[in-house]
Formats: C-alpha cells, sequence, structure tokens
C-alpha cells in the first residue's frame, strides 16, 4: 500500500507541476504555434478578473506566469513540496472564484480548475515526498 500511495504521489507532483509549466509555456510561445501566446493571455486575465481594472491585467499576468513557473519547478524537483503545493491550492482556488464570477461555474469545471485545486491541496498533506530534492537532502 505504501509503495502505490508513494507512486500516486509522485504522479500527482508531476501532472501538478506539468500542468503549470505548460500554461506558461504556452504564453511564452515556447509551444510553438499550438500556443497562446502572451498577448492573449493578458486580454484572458483581462477577462477573467473583469471585477478589476483592464489596467491591472498586465500585472497579474506577470505576477502569476512568474509565480506558476516557480510553483511548477519546485513541485517538479520536489523541494519545499509542502509550502509550494499549499500555495498552489490556494492560488488556482482563487483562478477558479475568478473564472466562476467573471465567466459562470462551467470554465473552471470545464478546465478542471477546482479539481487542479483539490489535487494541489492534497498534495501539501503528505509528511514525506519520495523521489524530491528534499528525500536526497534527508
Amino acid at each position: 500500500m505504501k509503495a502505490r500511495q508513494d507512486i500516486a504521489v509522485f504522479l500527482l507532483r508531476i501532472a501538478l507541476a506539468t500542468g503549470f509549466l505548460s500554461a506558461t509555456a504556452s504564453r511564452l510561445g515556447l509551444w510553438g504555434n499550438r500556443s497562446s501566446g502572451w498577448i492573449n493571455f493578458i486580454n484572458y486575465t483581462a477577462e477573467t478578473n473583469s471585477f478589476l481594472p483592464r489596467s491591472l491585467a498586465p500585472f497579474i499576468a506577470t505576477a502569476s506566469t512568474i509565480i506558476e513557473l516557480s510553483l511548477g519547478i519546485l513541485i517538479l524537483v520536489g523541494y519545499q513540496i509542502h509550502k509550494a503545493a499549499l500555495f498552489a491550492s490556494f492560488l488556482t482556488l482563487l483562478f477558479a472564484l475568478a473564472m466562476s464570477f467573471s465567466f459562470g461555474l462551467k470554465e473552471p469545471l470545464d478546465y478542471s480548475v477546482f479539481a487542479f485545486s483539490a489535487g494541489a491541496f492534497l498534495l501539501s498533506t503528505f509528511p514525506h515526498y519520495k523521489w524530491t530534492i528534499e528525500d536526497l537532502l534527508n
């Protein structure tokens, strides 16, 4: 049972980290013609945060991209996982709430943002993470 749990936690780490990193790569054009692009992301950020002044969209887009990139790397390599996963859970919950407010519940449900947030919260609850930098250092 413990070995299966270790594998499940590892796979959850990889899924969450690659979700953050893929989204970031798309914004930065690293997926080629399949990328969303930076301008599109700023526009989407403004739409998602329709309750805030549109002038804040570039700042929010930049801040969220830096945070998502950082969280993706931390979770992927396995450093400060508890804190990174907990922060990721709150961040994605904020995304889900903003999407719900601006677009209704369908969009965050279609994009599994609530599930992503719950998965990150679950990841933050484990006392030990195998196959991580933290595991190697201890």
